[in-house]
């Protein structure tokens, strides 16, 4: 069994790598129909559509380009690479609609930013 650091994850946003980066999540989900029928004795389901969504964590830098394109209302396309980017690294590969940025400063702390995003069409699981 492989396991992996953190520290290994690489994204990019339209085919630059965001620096910086500090963290993310990717979630998937999928619709679940009711198909029962009158005479089943328990309740029975279909899959039904797929989606997904994440969060990009990172320290501000406003010098790097690829952050400057994460505003709200943005459609990203992006390669989320959470063993990093070797060949054969797996990779899932889409694009979204940033939802929400967020600064965040702290007295003590370093200054970071916040990236949501909503994920519109098919989520590719590939590798590099």
């Amino acid at each position: 069994m492989a396991t992996h650091f953190g520290k290994e994850g690489v994204v990019t946003a339209g085919g630059t790598g965001i620096g910086e980066l500090t963290g993310y999540t990717l979630e998937t989900t999928a619709d679940v129909v009711e198909d029962t029928q009158l005479s089943d004795a328990g309740k029975t389901f279909v899959a039904g559509r797929t989606s997904f969504s994440g969060t990009l964590e990172m320290s501000y830098d406003e010098t790097d380009s690829p952050q400057q394109t994460l505003t709200a209302g943005t459609t990203i396309a992006f390669i989320l690479a959470p063993e990093g980017n070797s060949s054969g690294d797996e990779t899932f590969t889409g694009s979204g609609i940033v939802t929400g940025m967020s600064v965040n400063v702290t007295l003590d702390g370093i200054t970071t930013r916040s990236v949501t995003f909503q994920g519109t069409g098919t989520l590719v699981r590939g590798t590099v």
